[in-house]
């Protein structure tokens, strides 16, 4: 009988003696195989210059280059089919007014939309409007909430400050400005045929929005940036050129010392309308919202984009259900593309995307339609 399988009461030393095993024999094999396992482990992990040199290069690297290069023909064709030779400037898109405060993104009592960032984008939005403010981090707001509001200093997105009401004029989770444009950017990797713009009402400095910009990954792939496209001279690139060059992030702000991190000056770049329908959303006028940039702004080579907003001082479910459809197709016809020399806005903007009057016309029709137009 094996001594290994032997019950530990009945093992004698004797016995163990006469079958030849000596302690430092034992000792000295112990020794000798944990030295063999060290080395073994070392070289594993260090491996041998001999193999290294050997192994061949990964196969699938001019795979996976031939495939990127394929989805961005696929992707341009895609966009050819959809838009043909048209310029970003002839082309109109859906976009939604304060676009983060929504019920799927954080705990807001107080919304301007029903869907998450990610969920609009999906559901044909492809301009967001979105208010950036910074943070301070807050021991006390920390402490009186248990912990659930213990978040660090940086650029969030708040409606009027980040520490006032909660729910109201900021919400929990506290929704960063580069989780949010990781969304997009996400989204803009997953459908590489699409174009999105970010509007922002900034309240930060150039630097704090910089230091945010710099913490999204997969960004500088997708920036546009205008003064490399020299849009001042030749006007705004065909649809077709910016999915081919994946240059399908265009981020403006109402600030204007930021163009050096590809943050596009609104006032320079667009013309846009007041943005209010009043509190009883019976001022359908399309009036300029800088009185020194009229609507029907002409400058030689270029032309703006043209960005109109329609939404009450109050968001409310009611009031979209007013307000989004027959009266923002009656507004677009005969007020604010008069005002605008005759052409269409570029980007429609407003609360509630997906609710209308019940008329058949709704903002994605709406806008589906003047796209249509050409």
């Amino acid at each position: 009988m094996s001594t290994m399988n032997m019950p530990r009461s009945r093992v004698r030393p004797g016995a163990l003696l006469r079958s030849g095993w000596r302690p430092a024999q034992a000792a000295t094999t112990r020794r000798a195989g944990r030295l063999s396992l060290v080395l073994l482990l070392v070289l594993g992990f260090l491996g041998t210059p001999a193999l290294a040199s050997a192994a061949p290069p990964p196969a699938s690297a001019p795979v996976t280059a031939a495939s990127a290069a394929s989805a961005a023909s696929a992707a341009a064709d895609q966009a050819r089919a959809r838009w043909g030779e048209r310029r970003l400037d002839e082309v109109s898109f859906l976009a939604t007014h304060n676009a983060f405060a929504n019920y799927e993104d954080s705990r807001w009592t107080s919304v301007a939309q029903t869907e998450s960032v990610r969920r609009q984008l999906e559901g044909g939005v492809r301009g967001l409007s979105l208010d950036t403010h910074w943070y301070d981090r807050s021991k006390w707001l920390c402490v009186i909430s248990f912990g659930s509001d213990c978040y660090p200093s940086d650029v969030y997105l708040c409606h009027g400050g980040c520490k006032t009401f909660a729910g109201v004029t900021y919400a929990l989770p506290r929704q960063s400005f580069h989780g949010t444009v990781q969304s997009v950017v996400d989204f803009l990797e997953a459908n590489p045929q699409e174009v999105v713009s970010l509007f922002l009402e900034d309240y930060v400095s150039a630097q704090q929005l910089g230091n945010s910009l710099g913490k999204v990954r997969g960004l500088d792939r997708v920036l546009f940036r205008a003064g490399e496209w020299k849009v001042r001279e030749q006007g705004w690139p065909k649809m077709t050129d910016l999915v081919a060059s994946n240059k399908r992030l265009l981020i403006f702000s109402d600030e204007g010392d930021r163009e050096h991190l590809g943050v596009m000056y609104d006032k320079a770049w667009t013309v846009s309308n007041f943005w209010s329908l009043g509190d009883l959303g019976n001022d359908v006028s399309c009036v300029t919202r800088w009185s020194d940039v009229p609507l029907d702004r002409q400058e030689p080579g270029f032309r703006r984009l043209f960005t109109m907003s329609h939404q009450r001082n109050v968001p409310t479910v009611i009031n979209a259900a007013l307000d989004n459809g027959t009266k923002l197709r009656d507004r677009i016809d005969q007020k604010c593309r008069p005002a605008a020399g005759g052409r269409d806005p570029n980007f429609v903007s407003v609360d509630f995307h997906r609710i209308s009057d019940g008329s058949g016309h709704t903002p994605a029709s709406i806008v589906a339609g003047l796209n249509a137009r050409y």
